[in-house]
């Protein structure tokens, strides 16, 4: 596998590196983000280079987007990150088994 992945639109490289840093429950910073699925002040749906990742909270606010080297920032009062892996069936629990209730 690449160590690299080249995101739609961009023709820019951008490292799979995925780290997530957080501070105090109140502003989280993430690398290695392919796309924003969805989001609202309750749920953020991210593809990371490490599968779907779920962030839940309240108040929630994307602080910055950087679509280019892969980076997300958000702020507010987090409850739960989580990964949404295939293989425990949660991954239609998130953004698409809300849309089809």
């Amino acid at each position: 596998m690449s160590q690299f992945y080249e995101p739609a639109a961009t023709g820019k490289t951008v490292p799979v590196e995925h780290d997530i840093t957080m501070r105090g429950r109140r502003l989280i910073d993430i690398t290695g983000v392919k796309q924003v699925e969805s989001f609202d002040n309750e749920e953020f749906l991210l593809e990371t280079t490490m599968g779907f990742l779920a962030i839940r909270g309240q108040n929630l606010q994307m602080k910055n987007l950087d679509v280019d080297k892969g980076i997300v920032s958000i702020k507010g009062k987090v409850y739960d990150l989580v990964y949404l892996d295939d293989q425990h069936g949660e991954k239609a629990k998130g953004f698409f088994g809300k849309l089809f209730r």
